[in-house]
């Protein structure tokens, strides 16, 4: 495969501080002999909004999510300190603002009130986690998705239950509302239940497939299901749930993201030993999963990390880390962050189509959101998990990036996925 990288160097201020900013963008060729493939052309340009490590935590898990606006629209990117070194202990979310599409941002302002832990007994905190914010347009609302971690003496109480959980932003006060649950039939079919870093699809009738992962009490093993539920811009409550997807692999199926292109909906998900997929033609019944394989039949190498969508009207994309050869610096090999387009009626990803998003500074990069900003360009957030490997040693200083995808065609549905 033939290609070349343009390179682009810019500074940018944010809140007194000079960053250094880069983007790139990657053209690739054919393979002689081959037909081509006609594909979506993009450019990507990758930009650093924060970064600094101070040995202790990192920021995690940055999500965005958009404002309409006059103009520009505001983007809204949710985002929360994870203490390095323990299972999935995070501390309250807090979120920045951009009114210029990312040119500057205003300083991380944490939520502790709303978005932090709360007491349960004498024992159990119970904090959110895994939170992604989403415009729902039919109440003109920023929404946010996520689910809850219980804590005991501040590491994660593993066994006790989890729920689905939610808050509204409010874009006068600039702040959210205090997170509350999803209130889910089968109390012990979903003892522990959560959309946690999932991609949610809202309807045109304001009704939201929330896709979660699920298992009853003392049970090991997560399934995934695509909850219908309904939003009235004050609360949201559950309609009904699909089919349960079930694999009894290492913890099973979590962290399901949904999308839809063409008159199908597509659920990918995780799993401890590949990633898969799934298709439905109403959103609440898929076929069998199958293991995502690149167009040339190969495991595209994605394994216990999750995948994103990126849907435009004129191509159907997915964002994941894999294995390969230069990355067993990283843990779970979940650097460099890679985007592909996929073949939606094969269900394969199209190996020739692969760029790099993100690269390989020795952090992980697999915890991640993806936001269309606006008819022009997408976004994917994410930042260096600093655990493991000596990421400091390959250059990795907990930074929070913006990937941006900027289309060479606009996205005419932008605000529909």
């Amino acid at each position: 495969m033939k290609g070349s990288i343009f390179l682009k160097f810019s500074f940018v201020h944010l809140s007194g501080v000079i960053l250094f900013v880069f983007s790139y963008s990657m053209g690739y060729g054919q393979d002689a002999g081959r037909e081509p493939r006609p594909l979506l052309d993009y450019k990507i340009q990758l930009d650093v909004v924060s970064s600094g490590y101070n040995g202790i935590d990192n920021w995690f898990h940055p999500h965005a999510g958009i404002v309409p606006k006059k103009g520009l629209n505001e983007v809204v990117l949710t985002m929360q300190k994870w203490l390095i070194g323990r299972s999935d202990v995070f501390f309250a979310l807090s979120h920045l603002k951009s009114k210029d599409l990312g040119k500057t941002w205003s300083d991380p302002k944490e939520d502790t009130q709303t978005l932090g832990r709360v007491p349960m007994g004498t024992e159990l905190e119970m904090g959110l986690s895994d939170f992604s914010p989403k415009w729902h347009k039919k109440t003109k609302k920023l929404l946010g998705t996520g689910h809850t971690i219980p804590y005991r003496d501040n590491h994660h109480a593993q066994n006790e239950k989890r729920y689905t959980a939610w808050s509204i932003y409010d874009t006068k006060d600039n702040s959210w509302s205090a997170w509350a649950t999803l209130k889910l039939p089968d109390t012990n079919r979903f003892y522990n239940a959560g959309a946690g870093s999932t991609q949610r699809l809202d309807l045109p009738n304001g009704d939201i497939l929330l896709p979660i992962y699920f298992k009853a009490k003392d049970v090991n093993v997560y399934s995934a299901t695509v909850l219908r539920c309904k939003f009235d811009g004050k609360q949201l409550s559950y309609l009904a749930y699909g089919d349960v997807l079930s694999y009894h692999i290492g913890r099973g199926f979590t962290e399901p993201s949904l999308t839809f292109y063409k008159q199908n909906f597509y659920l990918t998900l995780r799993n401890d030993s590949a990633a898969y997929v799934a298709v439905s033609k109403d959103g609440l019944h898929y076929s069998k999963p199958k293991v995502w394989r690149f167009d040339n039949g190969e495991d595209v190498g994605s394994y216990n990390t999750q995948q994103h969508w990126v849907t435009h009207n004129n191509g159907l994309f997915l964002v994941y880390t894999r294995r390969s050869t230069d990355n067993e610096n990283v843990v779970r090999h979940r650097a460099p962050l890679f985007i592909a387009e996929v073949d939606p009626e094969r269900l394969v990803v199209i190996r020739e189509s692969e760029r790099i998003l993100v690269p390989n500074k020795g952090a992980q990069l697999g915890n991640f959101g993806v936001v269309n900003v606006n008819k022009n360009e997408t976004w994917i957030t994410t930042s260096e998990g600093m655990s493991g490997r000596q990421p400091t040693k390959y250059g990795a200083d907990g930074r929070v990036y913006v990937a941006r995808i900027i289309w060479s065609k606009p996205n005419k549905n932008w605000d529909k996925y």
